[in-house]
């Protein structure tokens, strides 16, 4: 009897850690997958130049933000963390299908200095966000070429119900991924220090 029962926990661990085997392999298998798309996607984005006229986006600040269509998904510019060495397409709106290529846009508008950007944790995607202490730029640039620099001003940790607080903030960038396991919104607030027109 102890010994049958011994076999059958024996059986049990084993099939746990082939479940959690499994279960990393396929993670890891995703971030991969999506690090790849991300990069397809870079590949395919227009090299535009504002020129030296006053941008649309001056003229009319409510404007929608233009897109380009990549493979049949709607993208609204680059976003750029030179200090986690992340170059990664923004697609126009938030899904979770979506997510698992390229971080979206959540809510708002680079225009507006109120755009809210979610990305999955990926480590190739907003993965290390958390490692952002504040000072480190980052930089926007919309489909139609207009780069727009912000500092990291703030790093926090929000509930996943806070989601007036996430969208109703007065900053001009926020970004944000879920924790390990989902508790936890790492939320990474900018501040817009200047932006390049082409003027």
């Amino acid at each position: 009897m102890k010994n049958r029962k011994g076999h059958l926990l024996i059986l049990t661990g084993l099939l746990l850690i082939a479940a959690a085997l499994f279960l990393v392999a396929f993670n890891l298998y995703e971030e991969q997958k999506a690090a790849l798309q991300s990069s397809q996607v870079l590949s395919e984005m227009p090299d535009t130049d504002p020129g030296s006229t006053v941008p649309d986006y001056v003229i009319d600040p409510n404007r929608d933000m233009p897109t380009v269509k990549i493979d049949g998904r709607d993208y609204i510019g680059v976003l750029a963390i030179p200090d986690l060495e992340l170059v990664l397409p923004v697609m126009s709106q938030w899904s979770y299908p979506g997510l698992r290529i390229a971080p979206c846009r959540y809510t708002g508008s680079a225009y507006l200095d109120n755009l809210v950007i979610a990305g999955h944790n990926y480590p190739r995607h907003f993965g290390h966000l958390k490692d952002l202490s504040g000072g480190e730029t980052v930089t926007f640039t919309d489909a139609d070429g207009n780069a727009f620099l912000y500092q990291v001003v703030q790093v926090e940790t929000l509930m996943p119900t806070d989601v007036e607080e996430m969208e109703n903030s007065d900053w001009d960038l926020t970004l944000f991924t879920c924790t390990i396991g989902g508790s936890y919104r790492v939320t990474v607030r900018c501040e817009r220090i200047t932006e390049n027109t082409g003027m």
